[in-house]
């Protein structure tokens, strides 16, 4: 589950509850392994009377032949659902439960305890509102109780239910109890935690979980379960300054253009003055429109569609807003929790999403890793797998953003792998850096329409993509030939002569060849603001690099042209021998033998030389252009 993804509720999974407006607790449960959290949970859920009797009969049974509590009712097993979960008696996997009672509903995230599963306790805390860290009356403040801890800090998690679990194994001693906490408050002090309610349980026994324990007549506080019921979590979101991230532009027709999303914060009306940002073009709201129907007015969390007074350009990842302005940056300083197994490496591409925006993004400078155990920032080269640091970050285009800190919704993202498509890492948006706010583009006297105008053409590129061998040389080739016969300007990128000039410093690793396509991509622009046509013949072979190269340059500007030759022929040509060098071994890594080519899904033109000559390919191309006005 990608980061800031609501779980996927099923009718059948949620219990049936009496249709009172009792409000709804997130609440996440974290800590290290074998805690106590999915018992108490299971606890909760028990005692809250949300079971069904055949779910009862079914625990009772599971506990005779897979608890761990030797035949009495093992708790755990009503959220520990995966097989080998009950085999190692430990949670891997985000588990989500709902229950209620009567003054609250409650859906909670039961997440694991293993340091190798950071990752999903991250998850699983995103969408909370409250954080319930058990920690082992045994064991006390441990290095996995800091490192949830520092998560939820950064997730904006200020509500926190310090529960100390297995009192009984310590004699319900009250000395170590108050020892625990006080240490536990001292961290949530030094993270910016400003709401801890700790509460000693015996989570098996129920012990201060839904009544009071006699066994502990020291304790005078609330119960878990008080406290979750009463507990003010609730940010007025709705005060805020409208945010409306785009996530779809809604055109069922010519008559109607709609924007549809989820409010972030604030509240807005028909007839509201609202900018579109990044480019700050401003209109009014025209309509409302809910799946409930028309409406004069709608606040945060809510699906809308707007329609707007005036024809504007709005995409997805666009943002609506109103009141003060968003910031708006290519340039950012944000913390980041480490997901991939494979280390972060500064410099290296990924892919940014945003709310409903995506964008390219460089880790330019790794600033510091958080040493759990001391909370110290330390210096670091990467970081691995489940830990923390302060990054910097270079986009390849301005982000719509709050910082983290204001709105959860807008100040959050995840870094994706642009090759594997693994989540790499989650992030929370600290500033903008102060280089992205000094630096500003100037303004020139002669644009890209003077300098088109002046060639009589429509400036474009023509991405040539396809495997090695497929012939995107030679077509490029003969097309930017055909041009200059017809008086057009041109100029031809093609990848091998890059190399020999400002890639000359790149190698072929993963990292070095996503750079390859980001240099090429920027030089076509610069070429595009010339007024020219840039055709560029790079394999390219991922989707995500070339979606990258198109968003750098206006709609209707990027032609996407797949060379679709076939593998089998293009290795039966192999021009430069670089198969034959691949099937052998010595070319690990090339193109299409074993590292894959993710074909185009939709190309502005397809050609296959092995059915179609080069001339003919070339003047389709020059048809294509003709035909669309580059011409």
């Amino acid at each position: 589950m990608s980061y800031h993804e609501a779980p996927t509720i099923a009718a059948s999974d949620a219990p049936r509850l009496d249709q009172n407006d009792r409000p709804t607790l997130r609440f996440v449960t974290c800590g290290s392994v074998d805690d106590g959290k999915s018992t108490l949970v299971g606890r909760l859920l028990y005692d809250s009377k949300t079971l069904l009797d055949d779910q009862l009969d079914a625990l009772a049974s599971e506990s005779r032949t897979a608890g761990t509590t030797g035949g009495d009712l093992d708790f755990a097993l009503l959220v520990d659902g995966l097989q080998a979960e009950r085999e190692q008696g430990i949670t891997i996997d985000v588990a989500y439960r709902f229950f209620a009672t009567k003054l609250r509903r409650f859906i909670v995230a039961d997440t694991p305890g293993h340091a190798q599963y950071t990752r999903n306790m991250a998850t699983g805390a995103s969408n909370a509102d409250l954080a319930v860290v058990l920690v082992d009356a045994r064991k006390g403040v441990i290095t996995q109780t800091r490192r949830h801890s520092h998560i939820l800090s950064l997730l904006g998690i200020r509500h926190v239910v310090l529960a100390v679990n297995k009192m009984d194994l310590i004699g319900f001693d009250g000395d170590r109890f108050a020892a625990i906490t006080a240490e536990y408050l001292t961290l949530a002090g030094q993270l910016g935690i400003s709401q801890v309610q700790c509460i000693p349980v015996v989570a098996p026994d129920g012990d201060n979980i839904v009544a009071a324990s006699a066994r502990m007549p020291w304790y005078t506080g609330p119960t878990v379960t008080a406290y979750l019921e009463s507990v003010d979590v609730e940010g007025d979101v709705s005060q805020r300054p409208f945010r409306l991230p785009v996530q779809w532009v809604n055109r069922p027709h010519a008559d109607f253009r709609g924007f549809c999303g989820r409010i972030a914060s604030g509240t807005i009306r028909a007839g509201d003055a609202v900018a579109v940002q990044p480019s700050g073009r401003q209109t009014r709201v025209a309509r409302i429109l809910t799946p409930g129907g028309e409406r004069d007015r709608a606040t945060a969390g809510e699906s809308i569609t707007l329609t707007l007074a005036d024809e504007v350009d709005v995409s997805r990842g666009d943002v609506l807003s109103a009141g003060s302005a968003p910031q708006i940056s290519d340039q950012l300083a944000a913390h980041l929790v480490w997901f991939d197994d494979e280390a972060m490496a500064a410099g290296r591409r990924y892919v940014l999403k945003c709310g409903t925006a995506s964008t390219g993004a460089v880790i330019s400078t790794l600033k510091h890793r958080i040493a759990i155990d001391t909370m110290a920032e330390e210096s670091a080269a990467t970081l691995d797998a489940n830990e923390i640091g302060h990054v910097h970050l270079s986009l390849d285009r301005p982000l719509v953003f709050e910082a983290y800190r204001d709105d959860r919704d807008m100040g959050s993202f995840i870094l994706i792998d642009p090759i594997s498509h693994r989540t790499a890492a989650a992030g929370m948006i600290d500033i903008s850096l102060c280089r992205a706010t000094n630096i500003h583009r100037h303004r020139l006297a002669v644009d890209k329409s003077v300098r088109a105008r002046l060639k009589q053409q429509r400036p474009c590129v023509l991405w040539f993509t396809g495997l090695s061998g497929a012939g995107k040389s030679t077509i490029a080739d003969l097309v930017d030939r055909r041009l200059a016969e017809l008086g057009r300007h041109a100029a031809l990128l093609d990848g091998d002569n890059l190399r020999h000039g400002i890639n000359r410093d790149l190698g072929f690793s993963s990292a070095e060849r996503m750079e390859n396509v980001r240099r090429v991509a920027e030089i076509a622009a610069l070429f595009v603001d010339a007024g020219m046509i840039a055709l560029v013949a790079l394999i390219s072979p991922f989707r995500n690099e070339r979606a990258l190269a198109r968003q750098r340059v206006e709609a209707g500007e990027f032609i996407e042209i797949h060379v679709a030759t076939p593998l089998a022929e293009c290795e039966r040509r192999d021009p430069k021998g670089l198969y034959r060098k691949a099937r052998a071994g010595e070319l690990p890594g090339f193109t299409g033998i074993d590292d894959p080519y993710e074909a185009p899904q939709a190309p502005e033109i397809t050609i296959d030389t092995s059915e179609l000559s080069s001339e003919a390919a070339c003047e389709r191309i020059i048809g294509y252009l003709r035909d669309n006005h580059y011409l």
